[in-house]
């Protein structure tokens, strides 16, 4: 991966962000996610595929007291994530560990209230897998793919817990039947147009439910975020479902 790191920010400045010049740079994606999670002071959330810490240090700001674990494949990815933590002086609540999830989660991490995810949105047999090697595996399935994904964040939550997780909308159908395999039957959606985006949220629960919740609208006809947009955006509001 490229050395050379620019220094950006999230949230209208409330979040400082360092991340590669080149290869996969952080999008709006990771703020939506993290504005999704209704986490609460003293609450433990996973971050899978915590890639610079930036669903983490979304959450952080937004919700003083709760604590972020992330896990991140990548060493160099995780290094900034530490280095973003300690930048924006929440490293005492934002931690990251090298892993790869095709094998089992350290059992020291413990189970969490929320688990949050934004797997890499494309399956290795129908990718062009970018020349950059740091982005193609922020982007294509490589050693894990989205069943596997979903497996680790279900295993990682407590009983109550809720998993969330943005994806690409034509796989919907793929993770609402992973989720449904895993017991995770209370399925909330919200679509995110004009993204081909979907927010997933799900439950423990014996029946299988699935509920599709007023779209969140991104943009204007003008090309502009909507004040809904701008408000989760800049002003570090939730997205409710």
């Amino acid at each position: 991966m490229e050395s050379t790191s620019t220094e950006d920010a999230l949230l209208g400045g409330r979040v400082r962000l360092l991340q590669p010049a080149r290869g996969y740079r952080v999008a709006v994606d990771a703020v939506l996610l993290a504005a999704a999670v209704e986490a609460r002071a003293g609450e433990r959330v996973l971050d899978l595929g915590a890639g610079v810490g930036s669903v983490g240090l979304c959450l952080a700001a937004r919700v003083p007291g709760c604590a972020v674990v992330g896990i991140e494949l990548q060493p160099e990815l995780a290094a900034l994530a530490r280095r973003n933590a300690a930048l924006n002086g929440v490293e005492d609540r934002v931690q990251v560990h090298v892993h790869d999830i095709a094998t089992t989660l350290p059992a020291d991490l413990g189970t969490f209230d929320h688990v949050a995810t934004n797997p890499p949105y494309l399956a290795a047999a129908v990718a062009d897998p970018s020349p950059n090697r740091s982005k193609a595996l922020a982007t294509v399935e490589s050693s894990a793919d989205l069943a596997r994904w979903l497996d680790v964040a279900a295993a990682a939550l407590k009983p109550a817990g809720t998993l969330l997780a943005i994806h690409r909308s034509d796989r919907l159908e793929e993770i609402v039947g992973h989720l449904v395999r895993l017991g995770l039957g209370d399925i909330t959606v919200k679509r995110l147009p004009p993204a081909a985006r979907v927010l997933v949220r799900a439950r423990r629960s014996r029946e299988a439910r699935r509920t599709e919740t007023e779209p969140f609208v991104l943009h204007r006809a003008d090309g502009g975020y909507t004040e809904a947009a701008e408000a989760v955006l800049r002003h570090s509001e939730p997205l409710k479902f």
